[in-house]
């Protein structure tokens, strides 16, 4: 997989000497010989994975890793420590920072790639999620991107996979004063408990007594409902090609006993921090279809969801040779509702009118507001006459009792009239409905509103 390193590095040799190798990995490469360099240019999104060195003169790569991790605009970018500091509080304080990881000098290349492999992937996922997050931005919905980097990475819901009592205690007395820990020694059973239990990290040891710890990591990676929690392996030092093979199967990071229990804590909140991340933006992405599509005062599908669901809908209809029918709803007199007691209280109506619409229909059914008063019905697989009963039915309930407006302190009775049309043979597409149902609709006001008129079939 192709990304863009960043390697930050004050001696030129350390520079070169990476660059030479990542390039001979296809991996394209960047360098900055400071921190400040280093910030501008991940500041232009131009960059993909940071290679730090620890010790630079002015701003060390502590400082570098904190601001970029601080930064909404940055904070997504996964940062690798490179130094020659192998002491446990040196890796500590560069996790505590934010970085992803923390790799020792002399360099392990079998790893280093395995490692930058790894955060390629996650970087490419997280940016889709990102760019798609933006877009809702133009839809006036608040800032997905600084809600999701705000997150403290803590009270989280941990499952720990491992059928050593002593190593899973050890773990879970680490990690239960900040997250909500559960553990299963069985595997079969612990893939099930995460599927689930929505767990947001699963921690699977490599050394379980009767089943592959790894293919465990993979089974969680493959299923739908288990696909987006984060998974931190656990395993021996001799484990080391077993873990490598892991991070090139997807899972997020590792532990090597004996674990270090500032460590842990440390690894624990970046996953948790980076997969809520995540979880933001999905959501993010998610309202933004929702509101592109939804009329915001009654909740219904908008304009734009109808045309294109119609058109659908249409064109499956003509293939299997299968009904369709349409509604065309209009409130009778509803300019006299917001001239005589407000556009308040004519909002109420709409909401309450739609409502009653969508109670007396189907799921399978296109409910969809037009704009002012005027509602849309589109029913799948329903005849003229079978259209015609739904829109009585519907009639009946706007007229059955008075809506209710002032937040109930009044009520006033309201009444709809409705135009159906089905498809006919020589459609083109649902235009030619519409018109129908439009015309018939126009008769039903002409003769007297509140009532249900139908287009000859």
């Amino acid at each position: 997989m192709s990304a863009r390193v960043l390697v930050v590095d004050d001696i030129l040799t350390n520079v070169k000497l990476l660059e030479a190798k990542l390039s001979a990995e296809y991996f394209d490469v960047a360098s900055a010989s400071n921190g400040p360099d280093a910030l501008r240019l991940c500041a232009t999104g131009a960059v993909d994975i940071v290679l730090l060195d620890v010790m630079m003169p002015g701003m060390d790569g502590f400082e570098v890793c904190r601001r970029l991790k601080a930064s909404a605009q940055t904070a997504h970018i996964p940062v690798v420590m490179v130094t020659a500091l192998d002491q446990p509080s040196d890796r500590l304080k560069g996790l505590d920072a934010g970085a992803d990881d923390f790799l020792t000098k002399p360099l392990d290349d079998t790893a280093l790639f395995a490692r930058v492999r790894s955060l390629a992937r996650l970087k490419a996922m997280t940016d889709e999620l990102r760019s798609r997050a933006l877009a809702s931005r133009d839809l006036g919905i608040s800032d997905p991107i600084a809600a999701a980097a705000s997150d403290a990475g803590d009270r989280a819901s941990i499952l720990i996979v491992d059928d050593r009592v002593s190593s899973s205690e050890r773990i879970r007395g680490a990690l239960d004063k900040l997250h909500m820990v559960e553990i299963e020694a069985d595997p079969h059973k612990g893939l099930v408990r995460a599927a689930e239990g929505g767990f947001e990290l699963v921690i699977v040891s490599l050394g379980l007594a009767d089943f592959d710890g790894l293919r465990l990591c993979t089974q969680l990676r493959s299923l739908e409902r288990t696909r987006n929690s984060a998974i931190l392996m656990v395993g021996e030092t001799e484990d080391r090609m077993r873990i490598l093979r892991g991070l090139e199967l997807g899972v997020h990071d590792f532990l090597v006993r004996p674990v270090d229990r500032n460590e842990l804590l440390a690894r624990v909140k970046t996953q948790v921090k980076r997969k809520r991340y995540a979880d933001r933006l999905r959501d993010g992405v998610q309202t933004s279809i929702e509101m592109a599509v939804t009329d915001q005062l009654t909740g219904l599908h908008n304009r734009r969801y109808l045309e294109t669901h119609f058109a659908g809908l249409f064109d499956e209809s003509a293939i299997r040779a299968r009904d369709l029918a349409v509604l065309m709803l209009d409130i009778d007199k509803f300019k006299s509702v917001n001239d005589g007691y407000g556009h308040d209280a004519g909002d109420d109506v709409l909401r309450e009118f739609a409502r009653r619409v969508k109670d007396a229909t189907r799921i399978v059914d296109v409910v969809a507001r037009m704009g002012g008063e005027e509602v849309v019905v589109v029913l799948p697989e329903t005849s003229l006459h079978a259209a015609a009963a739904v829109a009585e039915r519907i009639r009946a309930q706007i007229e059955g009792s008075p809506f209710a407006i002032y937040g109930g302190a009044s009520q006033i009775p309201v009444t709809v009239s409705i135009g159906v049309s089905s498809r006919r043979a020589g459609d083109l597409g649902p235009a030619q409905m519409m018109k129908r149902a439009d015309e018939a609709l126009y008769r039903a006001k002409g003769e007297g509103r509140n009532r249900v008129i139908a287009a000859a079939a």
